[in-house]
């Protein structure tokens, strides 16, 4: 095994219509995002439309995973 070190910093930006800097925030990073949700709930609620649009408005490419559910043990 080769060494390496790793770190993953973590920035949590909470509030009301946040999800509309995703997009800008992403962009610090790189242009591709993997947009992992679970059920209907983020697009029923419009969370879903408003955080692509976000992303798509940085030209943000999307690659999506949709329909995760909890293991069940």
């Amino acid at each position: 095994m080769q060494n390496f070190t790793f770190q993953n910093g973590t920035k949590i930006i909470f509030g009301k219509d946040t999800e509309q800097v995703v997009g800008q925030e992403t962009i610090a990073y790189g242009h591709k995002v993997l947009l992992h949700y679970g059920g209907g709930s983020i697009k029923d609620s419009g969370l879903y439309d408003r955080v692509v649009e976000s992303l798509q408005q940085q030209n943000v490419e999307i690659f999506e995973l949709g329909g995760v559910s909890q293991i069940q043990e």
